[in-house]
């Protein structure tokens, strides 16, 4: 049965767009920590890797927590030793707005093209297992690497580019989604990986607060697209799910477990 967000708490600055950018952090100032990393095969919108901070249960993996023996919604993580260990720095800013964290790991992302962007677009199955009456849970997206020409595209729509919004990703950029509510994956061009830290939290006081004390925007603009782009890209998403139907059956609609 779907869940409504209404029976849960949640946070009203997510209402309007479904998401929020924080006032950027300073990158520049912390060590490289996610160079130092484990990273295991764990593919999500592209072709990426993960190191998992905190996992269902704290060991080196990143499957849904729900997939395990018991299984639990994406809250109460457990801290990953061997990871946690070797980034101090990630781990405290994973902690800091105090809330209850589910999963949180480090992606590492290939570049890609904005058709593979679009073919990928996903949403997240959060909320599954979560108790009615507790907190929703979003995701918080912090830029590790100088991704200036890359955008985190979110649409309420997956086929409707009229409800894209393309958020800029250099160093230090923060970005809170609901991503059980909008769809989303990352545009990286370019010849460099990227790295960012994910973060599973839980919507309350202690997030509402940490929100509050740094700028938080719930709309920002897109920077625009080279001319054309948009059409091409379409009609080359439209081409990779019709292909995938006929040799699979399978339609393009994904939720992911990310």
């Amino acid at each position: 049965m779907p869940q409504s967000i209404d029976d849960y708490i949640s946070l009203p600055i997510f209402a309007e767009t479904g998401y929020v950018v924080l006032a950027p952090y300073d990158q520049a100032q912390d060590p490289q920590e996610w160079l130092d990393l484990e990273y295991v095969d764990w593919k999500s919108s592209g072709d990426t890797r993960f190191a998992p901070l905190a996992s269902a249960y704290g060991d080196m993996e990143c499957n849904g927590f729900w997939h395990h023996d018991p299984p639990k919604t994406d809250k109460d993580g457990v801290w990953v030793e061997a990871n946690v260990d070797r980034a101090p720095q990630l781990t405290a800013r994973a902690q800091e707005p105090g809330a209850n964290v589910g999963r949180c790991r480090v992606i590492e992302l290939k570049p890609n093209e904005y058709a593979d962007s679009l073919y990928n677009l996903h949403i997240d199955d959060n909320n599954r297992l979560n108790p009615e009456g507790t907190g929703w849970i979003v995701r918080g997206f912090f830029n590790l690497t100088d991704n200036p020409d890359s955008v985190m595209i979110l649409r309420e729509d997956k086929d409707d580019p009229a409800t894209e919004t393309r958020i800029s990703l250099p160093a230090g950029a923060q970005v809170i989604i609901d991503t059980q509510r909008l769809w989303h994956a990352v545009w990286h061009p370019g010849d460099e990986v990227r790295y960012c830290l994910i973060t599973s939290w839980e919507s309350g006081p202690q997030l509402d607060a940490y929100i509050n004390e740094r700028s938080p925007r719930a709309r920002v603009d897109s920077p625009p697209l080279p001319s054309g782009l948009a059409e091409q890209a379409a009609q080359t998403v439209a081409e990779r799910r019709a292909a995938k139907q006929a040799a699979t059956g399978i339609t393009a609609d994904v939720m992911s477990e990310a």
